[in-house]
């Protein structure tokens, strides 16, 4: 299926590695010219390096922490008119409400939903100026249901979501669309720290957590990165442009619910 992207340029954040990287491949397929940006300079030039011998597109690697001002200016001077953004950062530490203090929450909130807030900011006026523009955040399948120990991701996340869901309506009719993707567990380097973590916790083996993990999903495994940057890909398709505001669950069916 031709998703009708080819010449595009997509800004991709948090992309040397896992979902972020995986989107960037996915665009990069269909024919986007990218700007990648993670806080590691030298594995960011190696993904650029793999991803332009692999797919033939132009790959421009901005090293910086998204997060702040400086970052997110030398991403934008990199490529100040984008046709597609996907926003991407590490969410914020595990823990317990009563040991956070303002501090934190400032730093969740800076990370997880004022940095993507203030690049659209950045490029949204210029999409519906050309009359195409594509965004979509990476958000958390903690959004849809949330996980206790995770209450900076939780509320950051979803005031991202909140946001989202009314300035989607407002650009929708210039054929510019944001939505979010709610990854579950997938295969990244990020879920193999988590479940060292739980087998060292528990005292079983890296083995016994991870299939008892996937057990307890209804797709009985955890997601590949391939396929969530497929979704992503398809979302910032030509076809995609009836798709507002939605927030796509990619968990497995681990979520209950009817809606």
């Amino acid at each position: 299926m031709d998703l009708n992207i080819a010449g595009r340029t997509a800004i991709v954040c948090a992309a040397s590695k896992g979902l972020g990287r995986a989107c960037a491949e996915a665009l990069a397929a269909e024919g986007v010219n990218l700007v990648i940006n993670a806080r590691t300079a030298e594995v960011l030039e190696q993904t650029a390096v793999d991803i332009r011998s692999r797919f033939g597109v132009r790959v421009t690697a901005v090293a910086g922490d998204i997060t702040t001002t400086e970052g997110r200016d030398a991403v934008l001077a990199a490529c100040p008119a984008p046709d597609i953004l996907v926003n991407n950062a590490g969410g914020p530490p595990p823990g317990d409400f009563r040991t956070w203090g303002d501090g934190d929450w400032h730093q969740a909130l800076q990370n997880n939903m004022v940095t993507p807030i203030q690049l659209i900011k950045a490029v949204i006026d210029g999409m519906i100026e050309r009359g195409f523009g594509r965004v979509v955040n990476i958000t958390s399948a903690a959004v849809k249901a949330p996980i206790a120990s995770l209450g900076l991701s939780n509320g950051a996340r979803t005031g991202l979501t909140g946001f989202v869901a009314g300035l989607s309506r407002q650009v929708a009719e210039h054929n510019v669309t944001i939505n979010n993707l709610l990854p579950g567990p997938f295969e990244t380097e990020r879920l193999s720290a988590n479940l060292a973590g739980a087998a060292k916790a528990s005292g079983q083996s890296l083995e016994q957590v991870s299939q008892a993990r996937m057990q307890a999903n209804p797709s009985k495994r955890f997601g590949s990165p391939e396929e969530f940057g497929a979704a992503c890909a398809f979302l910032c398709s030509a076809q995609a442009s009836y798709i507002v505001g939605q927030n796509l669950l990619l968990d497995g069916g681990a979520f209950p619910g009817t809606l």
